[in-house]
């Protein structure tokens, strides 16, 4: 700003430049902090840049305070989610306080998407300052499409389960339909911590969400790469390339470039380098590393000890092996132009990277677009986002000293041959997936992810839906209501024998039961103790076992189909040995089937004993005949011809009915679905492949529908 005048830069960086293709579409739109807090200037002169950047620049600033920046963003965003996310636990300040502040800002940028935001807009958010906002958007305009990346790893579950708000920041990421990382690592490591802290089950990276179906995939950022590649043939940076030469005067370099970050391995990198003096006295004054660190969030105190270690740790090195002719290690505590900056990418012989951890690091990739020779050698850190990417580099551990100092001399004797093959590969990868391509590959995404979500949208109970339903029902004479318990009017509960009707749904059954109109059947895989002990008062019918036994109101109970259970003495001791190799799962055994339960299981170790036991149990069974179901979090092994829908048949046979409808959560309930005729309303509770032609979100809202019933 001059003079009270604003002045407008473009964002030059690696974000901007991808998107700027998509932003130069006639209908974009950008939103986002304007870079200058609001308590700097007067209203008048606020409205004047919102209204030069939405008629020049597309834009729309979302205004923050200076208490908002030291709150949100130098509080929550780079004390909290910054060093957990990047494996730092020990540097977290959980403040309730900060939290707060998040979620105040995540609501003042939803309420400004909400000025401009179209039902069939498409909303791309980027990275960990709006973690909420997905949802936020979601919940209020739900034919959206909505699209987020993080643009920094995201950890294993041992550590974001350290986080107060865990559940809050996950259930804001999934309000977007698609989810995008830049490694598989840090997508596995979501989909585990949604399954472990939602419950949300996921499939071939794809979650189910109450009705919605989330898609979750790897786009790893490119750059400029033509911007970077021409750079060395611009007149600005040919004249930098000749005045670096002559001033280092025949050295061998190696490039280190940062901002200064307790994440990027600076301390690190700077050892190795030592260490490499302290073994290879052969190279000294031959070699010298250029390290430029750029200032960074410097009111954060990690920050501040950060700069004091590389200091002292630079005048150690130079002070140690430095002569008047030569300087081990020329540092620069400041951010270099991009003339200069790529000038040094094409000199530098070896480009040094050693992050603890770091999202992409987009650095290695500039370096290698601009060293157009196909000369230069990286010496990369496996735990960068790029290292996957980039497997022609020499990869080191970042906290192995040793390893650094050797990968050093290593890349220094590479021939000359064997770096333009990894570079040529290199190269062509980089050109055909650069940032304008990764830009173009999510937004394809996002606009094919609906089409994902088109079968269970068909299905999804509208509140027209539910009106014709409930119109239905009151019309009709004769009604047959077939109802599964568990998951379907009841939710579950760490162990089955928790899972007790509570008084609601207990007077749900006994008003609809008291109705001469109705036949209400439960029909449930429990034993006819349990349903006898909670549901046996009620004028209702209920069959157990899945369909073994049925108990007609006021009834005694009969056996419905005629079985044989010997083979469980064969199949109970391999359900026993995958218990006690599974911490948290049991055993239960019914008259006529078992059950092994696996919900307080750790979900990885479950899923890979699930597949063991299945695997087990198919050949045990395949003289036998008994079926194996899988239902939420139970395996269930049963005689074959027990199902439900013989059970369902039995009760659709007893009379001419002008309303049926059936309610189910799992497998066992299919064979239901697909026995009753095509005019009986079949609804599973999930939004799953299914015989059912309709599906509910919850137990609640199968509560809600026969509440609605009996309005």
């Amino acid at each position: 700003m001059e003079d009270g005048t604003p002045a407008f830069t473009p964002s030059v960086g690696g974000l901007a430049t991808g998107l700027s293709s998509l932003h130069a579409k006639e209908n974009s739109l950008w939103i986002g902090w304007s870079g200058i807090a609001e308590d700097d200037i007067s209203p008048e002169l606020s409205q004047e840049i919102e209204q030069i950047l939405r008629k020049d620049h597309k834009s729309v600033p979302v205004p923050l305070t200076h208490e908002d920046l030291d709150r949100f963003y130098f509080g929550f965003c780079n004390n909290i989610i910054w060093p957990l996310f990047h494996y730092f636990p020990s540097y977290v300040e959980y403040d309730n306080a900060l939290w707060e502040s998040y979620k105040a800002v995540n609501e003042r940028f939803f309420r400004r998407v909400s000025e401009f935001v179209e039902p069939d807009d498409y909303v791309w958010i980027h990275d960990y300052q709006l973690l909420l906002l997905p949802d936020l958007i979601k919940e209020a305009f739900p034919d959206v499409k909505i699209g987020f990346f993080l643009h920094i790893p995201f950890p294993s579950y041992e550590l974001f389960r350290l986080l107060p708000w865990r559940h809050e920041i996950l259930t804001g990421m999934l309000g977007a339909d698609l989810i995008g990382f830049h490694t598989y690592d840090y997508a596995r490591h979501f989909l585990s911590s949604v399954r472990r802290i939602t419950g949300f089950e996921h499939s071939m990276a794809k979650i189910m969400r109450q009705h919605r179906l989330i898609k979750v995939d790897v786009f790893p950022m490119g750059i400029d790469y033509e911007k970077y590649a021409q750079a060395p043939q611009r007149p600005e940076v040919q004249a930098n390339i000749a005045r670096m030469r002559e001033e280092l005067g025949g050295q061998r370099l190696i490039l280190s470039v940062d901002r200064l970050d307790y994440s990027k391995g600076i301390i690190q990198r700077l050892r190795g380098f030592l260490r490499f003096l302290e073994t290879h006295s052969d190279y000294h004054e031959t070699v010298s590393m250029v390290m430029i660190v750029a200032p960074s969030r410097t009111q954060v105190p990690q920050y501040g000890e950060l700069k004091r270690e590389i200091d002292e740790l630079v005048g150690e090195i130079n002070g140690t092996y430095g002569t008047i002719g030569w300087t081990p290690v020329v540092y620069f505590y400041r951010a270099f132009p991009f003339e200069e900056l790529t000038a040094l990418y094409y000199l530098a012989e070896i480009l040094l990277v050693t992050p603890i951890r770091d999202g992409m690091n987009l650095i290695a990739k500039e370096y290698i677009a601009a060293n157009t020779e196909k000369n230069g050698v990286v010496v990369l850190s496996e735990t960068a986002g790029a290292a996957r990417e980039l497997g022609e580099t020499i990869m080191v551990n970042s906290s192995n000293i040793d390893q650094i100092g050797d990968s050093i001399h290593t890349a220094l004797t590479l021939p000359t041959d064997e770096r333009r093959r990894r570079n040529e590969r290199m190269h062509d990868r980089l050109r055909r997936y650069n940032v304008m391509q990764w830009a173009h590959d999510f937004m394809d995404k996002l606009t094919t992810t609906p089409e994902l979500q088109k079968p269970f949208l068909a299905k999804r109970i509208t509140p027209q839906v539910s009106g014709r339903i409930v119109a239905d029902y009151r019309n009709a004479k004769r009604r047959l209501l077939l109802l599964d318990y568990d998951g379907t009017l009841k939710s579950f509960t760490e162990r089955p024998e928790q899972a007790t009707p509570d008084e609601h749904i207990r007077d749900i059954l006994a008003r609809l039961g008291a109705d001469e109109q109705n036949e209400v059947a439960v029909i449930s895989g429990r034993g006819k103790q349990f349903l006898d002990e909670h549901l046996g008062a009620l004028d209702i019918t209920l069959i157990g076992g899945h369909g073994v036994w049925m108990r007609e109101a006021g009834g005694d109970w009969r056996v419905i189909e005629q079985i044989n259970s010997d083979w469980k003495d064969t199949i109970l001791p391999i359900l026993q040995l995958h218990v006690d190799r599974t911490p948290g799962a049991t055993v239960e055994e019914k008259e006529f089937s078992l059950a092994w339960h696996y919900r307080r299981a750790e979900p990885e170790l479950a899923a890979v004993r699930l597949a063991e036991l299945k695997d087990a149990l198919l050949s045990l069974t395949s003289n036998l005949d008994v079926s194996i179901l899988e239902g939420n979090k139970v395996l269930e092994i049963k005689n074959s011809n027990i199902n439900k829908g013989r059970a369902a048949t039995a009760c659709y046979a007893k009379d001419e009915w002008d309303f049926v409808i059936a309610i189910g959560d799992d497998w066992t309930d299919e064979d239901m679905f697909a026995v009753l005729p095509e005019d009986a309303y079949t609804i599973r509770v999930g939004a799953v492949v299914s015989n059912a032609t309709y599906f509910l979100n919850s137990v609640d809202e199968v509560r809600e529908m026969l509440d609605s019933f009996l309005a």
